[in-house]
């Protein structure tokens, strides 16, 4: 288990709302799409139970521009 397991989708928009995210639209099905003003970045997010799988945490960070590193730290 790494680093960034373990982290429900609650976790993770937490913490993406302290980076300056915000709710932007409904995308298909269950996912969402979340707008940084600030950086003018995108990235999706999917609104399952239970924990992300640590791979598709790691691309919704890449996606947002925010380092593994500043996102355990929130």
């Amino acid at each position: 288990m790494g680093r960034l397991a373990g982290f429900r989708y609650r976790d993770v928009v937490r913490r993406l709302k302290a980076l300056g995210f915000q709710f932007d639209r409904q995308a298909a099905g269950s996912h969402e799409i979340w707008y940084n003003p600030i950086t003018r970045r995108y990235t999706t997010i999917p609104n399952h139970p239970g924990d992300m799988p640590e791979g598709t945490l790691r691309a919704i960070l890449k996606q947002a521009g925010v380092s593994p590193d500043e996102f355990l730290r929130l």
